[in-house]
């Protein structure tokens, strides 16, 4: 099993600047898949394909050198608290007081039970959580398996929560560990945020009651940088009809890009097949 690197903090930049982190690659040695990979590095499932298109994520060939999504522009807002930008299936947590945010790859609800965008704080930690699935979730699983899903689910190897849950002010919505390894950095869940075990550990010793929480969707990065200019273009989610929603080009990111024709290019590129990395752009 892959070691994972919690708790992953990078420096803050100085105001203005978005950039953290660093280009990092990995060469495929035998056994490696893409599960395993994430897992060592602490980065999402999909982000980790997006960052590979054409590589087979069960199969990579030996030798094959990858890239890990490891650089990336913070989200636009007030550094505080926990921020969660769904695009990009990532989690931040700036500590007060601190130099550093903390960065990890999360899970959001699938199509039909989309994560909501909201404003909120962290308004319960609970330790060894009981899982109650809803009356809906309830329905799915009988037409799914055929067969009634228990009240309630105690702490242990079957809860599909894990170990640790922080709650989103008095709502449903939490963030949570997992039973599963597979679907951290994906859209899987029926809503919640999930992370994985060590992650959620991390947080459930570090984030305190109250702590600020903003769930954004912010599929276009921008940052002037000391004499360059940096994008980062994440796929836009899917709507509950199953069609992924269009990822619109506006205006402060046209003009962002500017005029020169390498730079259209590289942007409609981009927009085509968005790889979530962060991009130079030529300064002309």
């Amino acid at each position: 099993m892959a070691t994972v690197s919690f708790a992953k903090a990078y420096s803050l930049p100085v105001e203005g600047s978005r950039l953290i982190g660093e280009k990092q690659y990995h060469e495929v040695v035998k056994g490696d898949y893409f599960q395993r990979i994430a897992e060592k590095y602490d980065v999402g499932f999909l982000a980790l394909m997006s960052a590979n298109p054409g590589v087979d994520p069960f199969l990579p060939a030996l030798g094959q050198q990858l890239i890990i999504p490891s650089q990336m522009l913070l989200p636009f807002g007030k550094r505080e608290g926990i921020i969660i930008n769904l695009p990009e299936l990532r989690l931040y947590y700036f500590p007060e007081n601190s130099d550093q945010v903390h960065v990890f790859p999360v899970g959001i609800g699938r199509q039909g039970l989309a994560t909501p965008k909201t404003v909120s704080y962290i308004g319960e930690k609970r330790k060894d959580p009981v899982w109650r699935p809803t009356v809906e979730m309830k329905q799915r699983y009988f037409i799914e398996h055929g067969r009634q899903l228990a009240d309630e689910v105690p702490a242990g190897p079957n809860n599909p929560f894990g170990k640790y849950a922080l709650r989103l002010g008095t709502s449903v919505y939490l963030l949570h560990g997992s039973n599963q390894r597979f679907g951290i950095g994906m859209r899987a869940s029926s809503g919640c945020i999930r992370l994985y075990d060590d992650d959620i550990k991390w947080l459930y010793q570090h984030v305190e009651i109250n702590t600020p929480v903003r769930i954004v969707d912010q599929t276009i990065k921008l940052s002037y940088e000391p004499n360059k200019k940096l994008i980062e273009i994440h796929s836009p989610l899917t709507g509950d009809d199953g069609v992924a929603n269009k990822l619109e080009v506006t205006h402060a990111v046209a003009t962002f890009v500017g005029n020169s024709d390498d730079n259209k290019k590289l942007l409609l590129q981009q927009v085509q097949n968005p790889k979530g990395l962060v991009t130079e752009l030529l300064m002309k």
